[in-house]
């Protein structure tokens, strides 16, 4: 595959395994724009205030999706608590959850009711390696756990290994990996650990993270030999590795206000995602990291699309989507009709394929 030159791309539809679609007057404004980004199978984040972690609460959110974008497919997760015992695990089964989000307390965005201490869950853990629920974890420390030198990701990799020693047959996800160690200690694990790879990772490091409130995010990008790492990742085609844009939207007015501070933790892509993925290919290409030959129809397919839909075992999508080159460029945000809520776009201004869907 010609990148370069390429004026149309045909692909299955995106499997995005890692969204936030918030709530709210937020969450009407986001949930239309998982289609428009080429995806039709979301992994919904339950980082809500109040975070999901009743079985009830999930399935009421899921019928607000449903109502919102009937032609998406969402999965949906609890939120990892002390409340979610191995009785709630098998209800959650029964409910046809996919999933269990673990976020360390206090890590990112509404995750103050989070985890300190992963040995307390370890029935909860077996009773998903029972009744086949998938273990999501946000992989980082708090700063005050992490050795000099350390990146809060690299800090968690130990965990990762432990919890997929204790339970081998537990599906378990490494979300938004973000460092060529994070990468390293997924394949030594065996084929029930899987990860996740960001569109903003492939793209940001921690230079523009530290200045641009639009791509300021929780985990922040790291170096630009990491960044390196997750692109050859993609275009090595192992199946372990997968997309999840970990889109996490935030008011516009929260992300540009200066009396704030600093800005909310959170990268906004999802109207583009794929399109996204496909830029930072091309711009890999043109650094000299990857060949215009490593980018193979199988490979795009398989992170974009297959790889999630195995580990998660879930069939393949139906239809397709079909992306041109006309000239488009993502606009500098999404915005309501009436104009009240706003949302920065990643990347406004970029050219980038234009996408529509073909049944």
């Amino acid at each position: 595959m010609q990148l370069k030159g390429l004026e149309r791309l045909e692909l299955p539809p995106a499997a995005d395994m890692h969204v936030h679609l918030r709530q709210g007057e937020l969450l009407e404004l986001m949930v239309p724009t998982v289609r428009r980004g080429g995806v039709d199978t979301v992994f919904v984040m339950p980082n809500l205030v109040p975070p999901l972690t009743a079985v009830d609460q999930v399935l009421e959110y899921q019928s607000k999706l449903r109502a919102l974008a009937p032609d998406v497919n969402f999965l949906m997760s609890l939120f990892l608590h002390p409340s979610v015992t191995p009785e709630v695990i098998a209800q959650a089964a029964a409910a046809g959850i996919t999933g269990v989000k673990m976020y360390p307390q206090g890590v990112t965005t509404n995750s103050e009711s989070g985890v300190s201490n992963l040995e307390a869950f370890y029935a909860t853990f077996s009773a998903m390696e029972q009744h086949g629920l998938v273990l999501n974890l946000h992989g980082e420390v708090l700063e005050s756990l992490a050795p000099a030198d350390t990146t809060l990701e690299e800090a968690f990799l130990p965990t990762l290994k432990t919890l997929h020693e204790r339970f081998p047959q537990l599906r378990i996800v490494l979300e938004h990996c973000t460092t060529a160690a994070a990468v390293e200690a997924v394949k030594a694990c065996g084929p029930t650990v899987g990860a996740t790879i960001t569109a903003h990772h492939l793209y940001l490091t921690s230079h523009e993270a530290c200045c641009d409130p639009f791509a300021f995010c929780k985990p922040i990008p790291k170096k630009p030999t990491d960044r390196d790492a997750l692109v050859k990742t993609i275009v090595s085609g192992d199946p372990k590795f997968f997309f999840g844009s970990d889109s996490a939207p935030h008011p516009l007015a929260s992300k540009t206000s200066a009396a704030q501070g600093k800005a909310p933790a959170g990268v906004y892509t999802q109207p583009y995602v794929t399109q996204l993925i496909i830029l930072a290919l091309e711009e890999a290409i043109e650094r000299g990291v990857i060949t215009e030959a490593d980018v193979t129809q199988e490979k795009l397919e398989g992170f974009l699309s297959r790889f999630g839909r195995q580990f998660y075992k879930l069939p393949e999508g139906s239809g397709k989507i079909i992306l041109e080159r006309k000239g488009e460029k993502i606009p500098a945000s999404v915005r309501s009709e009436d104009g009240e809520v706003e949302v920065g776009i990643s990347r406004a201004g970029a050219e980038v394929f234009s996408l529509k869907w073909e049944a």
